[in-house]
């Protein structure tokens, strides 16, 4: 088995029964070659930044792939010891995808019954889910997605809450009736639009979903944009961002431009929940709506 898959499904297993923390084990150093060394002097080390070009407002991707990175700790666990979190893989094993989804994408989709259709036989799947152990252990039940299967903007989100985990839908609690109110200022409608999350199991304390869970569940939301096709995608906070444009910068470098996702035009913002903990940020969010609204021809006062 490949060493990084064995470590990231060890990780994903420890997590899951509630281990937090594991022990540092310190290895020796030992000396570079000198070849090296003075490579890596002269040359620096490899360069793993994102690279990428921005042309009329949408994000070219450069050569280079960006890796995955590793989820911050917030608080540093006592000396000697490393999180779990802090140790994820960086490149999360992607599980086989499912024969059931391929074969609904399979299908013709071009009209809104038929894409309506097809969203409730994916629900049907992602409601028997069972790849992370833990969030399946602990939910009430999945959280999918909600509005239009013909939508032409799709917002994409973190997590279900606890309201969402109650209620089975995205976006209902707090930060949802405030995302409601955005919509409504931006003369939009909600029903006009589909938004679904990064997940669709909640988190333990809705703490941030691990680079594992989010893998496990690409799966669904690629498929659900797949059969929705929007023109444009909102990510909300960086969650959502990061993992969909596969980057590592802070929602404040990525807001304001559009980067393309499979011919897609995406932008980011900041989470209504970051909006109720940081009230001072929905001028920021108010300025990326009246962007993207004059991307659609309606300007904002």
């Amino acid at each position: 088995m490949n060493t990084k898959r064995a470590i990231a499904q060890l990780l994903q297993h420890l997590s899951g029964v509630g281990v937090t923390h594991v022990p540092r084990v310190e290895f020796p150093k030992t000396a570079k070659p000198a070849q090296k060394r003075e490579a890596e002097t002269q040359g620096g080390a490899a360069d793993t930044t994102i690279t990428g070009t921005v042309t009329r407002g949408v994000a070219k991707p450069g050569r280079k792939s960006p890796k995955a990175s590793v989820i911050p700790e917030l608080s540093r666990p006592t000396s000697g010891l490393r999180s779990v979190k802090e140790l994820q893989v960086t490149d999360a094993h992607r599980p086989e995808p499912l024969p059931e989804v391929l074969e609904l994408l399979q299908q013709e989709l071009t009209d809104p019954q038929q894409k309506h259709n097809a969203l409730c036989s994916l629900a049907t799947i992602v409601a028997k889910c069972q790849r992370c152990n833990e969030l399946a252990t602990s939910r009430q039940q999945t959280v999918f997605g909600v509005g239009n299967p013909n939508a032409r903007i799709m917002f994409i989100g973190e997590a279900p809450g606890a309201e969402e985990d109650a209620q089975g839908e995205p976006f209902v609690g707090e930060a949802g009736r405030l995302l409601n109110k955005i919509v409504a200022a931006c003369s939009l409608k909600r029903e006009d639009i589909y938004i679904c999350n990064v997940l669709r199991c909640r988190p333990p304390g809705n703490r941030n979903p691990l680079p594992q869970e989010a893998t496990n569940c690409r799966e669904f939301l690629d498929a659900q944009i797949r059969i929705v096709q929007p023109e444009y995608i909102i990510c909300w906070g960086a969650v959502a961002a990061q993992n969909l444009l596969n980057e590592t910068r802070a929602v404040g470098k990525l807001r304001r431009q559009f980067f393309a996702h499979n011919g897609i035009k995406v932008m980011c913002t900041y989470h209504p929940s970051y909006l109720l903990r940081n009230p001072s940020a929905k001028k920021d969010v108010w300025e990326d709506m009246k962007f993207f609204m004059l991307e659609l021809g309606v300007e904002l006062q």
